[in-house]
């Protein structure tokens, strides 16, 4: 027999549990085409019939107010919008900071918000609206290294912005609507990019242990490598809330490191990493569907999806009968032993020091983000060291716990965190799936 206060406890996780989002990642266009409002509609109706999920993919995450095909921002926003509205799916709305688009990102959510019914329909979906994606990462200087690389904006320019957009849903009912950045851990804990952090609302994450080819980045390892991301964001987070903005494993495509592609290590970093998180922490896989040529094609473009065109799940999603711990065998992986801090020296040098492979991930510098553009890199050696060619601030990173050492020089550009990272093949996969967004 349950007490009342059991049963009152009960309810009250369960409530919880009802109200945390999870969602997918959904770009503008699907195979270089954009995407109408009719598919964003096929889509989110079909995360939330997915087969042994309850109808809890209901939420989704985008990258832009802009409409891929009425593209004038003073006229139109981005049709997922009246999408959601009609499936009352959930939001994550997010402005492209990149480039050189941002006044024409805030008009289209001006042109949003002069829309009084979608406004008064998306009142209670609006879940966040982030400011930029991974958009720190790409001004450093392996960013900027890249083959194809996709240009990015620096702590300054996503401060204004996030600024720039709380002053427009003021007095609207979005006023309430928290808002804030996506990014790589790498960039958050770098403290030139202090800033973003103070003016954010939360912090959302890119993690892709898939890519981390220089490390031991096998599936049996995913969930150690992914909780690192996560604990060396929180450790440096000002006590924001912290999402799950991106993550996933590939269904097919090459092998990265120890990483290798298929449905089985799908399912065991979804079981693995998903199921832990789903229900306690507002997370957004990638992805449900990433095209035709994304499944079909040849064997350098990785597909993440988690099912196929007609929306049949690829592996289970349902989670039961899985652990729901989400600890580590490392002790690196575990919030309570393991710290992250960073601090703006005003040098355009920092260094990161430290004990256990949390250490080694957060002092190299690590790349974890995303796919779905060409600004994702593989991951770092255990040592190195880089070369600042025009920073702005510092970052120091570190990490405790009682697993071996490391130690390395983080460089900086316009502030961003980076080091000796390894890219080769992993760059040239990116751009081959530039098209999602």
């Amino acid at each position: 027999m349950f007490s009342k206060t059991a049963l009152l406890a009960l309810a009250a996780a369960s409530a919880a549990q009802a109200s945390t989002p999870q969602g997918f990642n959904y770009g503008s266009t699907m195979n270089g085409q954009p995407r109408t409002e009719a598919d964003f509609e096929s889509d989110f109706k079909g995360a939330q019939q997915l087969q042994g999920t309850n109808g809890a993919f209901n939420s989704a995450r985008l990258y832009t107010m802009i409409d891929g095909i009425n593209t004038d921002p003073s006229t139109h926003y981005l049709s997922a919008l009246d999408a959601a509205a009609t499936t009352k799916t959930q939001l994550l709305l997010g402005l492209w900071m990149s480039g050189t688009g941002q006044d024409d990102e805030i008009k289209a959510l001006k042109t949003a918000l002069n829309n009084k019914a979608l406004v008064d329909s998306l009142s209670s979906l609006v879940l966040g609206i982030s400011v930029g994606s991974e958009d720190l990462y790409r001004i450093s200087p392996t960013g900027l290294a890249a083959p194809d690389a996709a240009p990015g904006s620096g702590p300054d320019l996503i401060v204004k912005y996030i600024k720039e957009v709380r002053e427009a849903i003021a007095g609207t009912p979005w006023a309430h609507v928290p808002v804030g950045h996506v990014d790589t851990w790498t960039a958050w804990v770098n403290g030139s990019n202090s800033d973003v952090i103070t003016n954010s609302d939360f912090l959302g994450v890119d993690a892709y242990p898939y890519w981390q080819n220089t490390e031991a980045n096998s599936v049996s390892n995913g969930k150690s490598l992914f909780n690192e991301a996560m604990d060396n964001t929180k450790g440096v987070s000002q006590g924001k809330p912290v999402w799950i903005t991106e993550t996933g494993w590939a269904v097919s495509g090459p092998t990265e490191g120890q990483a290798e592609p298929g449905i089985a290590q799908a399912q065991q970093y979804y079981d693995e990493v998903a199921c832990p998180n789903l229900g306690n922490t507002p997370t957004f896989w990638y992805t449900l569907y990433d095209g035709v040529a994304n499944m079909s094609g040849p064997k350098t473009t990785p597909s993440f999806s988690v099912a196929s065109q007609d929306m049949t799940p690829l592996f289970d999603l349902s989670c039961k009968g899985v652990s729901t711990d989400n600890s580590t065998s490392s002790s690196s992986s575990s919030s309570s032993s393991a710290s992250s801090s960073a601090t703006a020296t005003g040098s355009s040098t920092a260094t990161g020091t430290g004990s256990s492979s949390t250490a080694s991930s957060a002092a190299n510098g690590t790349y974890t983000g995303s796919p779905s553009h060409p600004s994702a890199s593989a991951g770092s050696s255990s040592s190195g060291s880089g070369t600042s060619t025009s920073g702005s601030g510092s970052g120091s990173a570190s990490s405790s716990s009682s697993a071996h050492s490391s130690t390395a020089s983080i460089s900086t550009t316009n502030g961003a965190s980076s080091l000796t990272y390894s890219f080769g093949s992993m760059i040239a996969v990116a751009a081959a799936v530039a098209a999602f967004l």
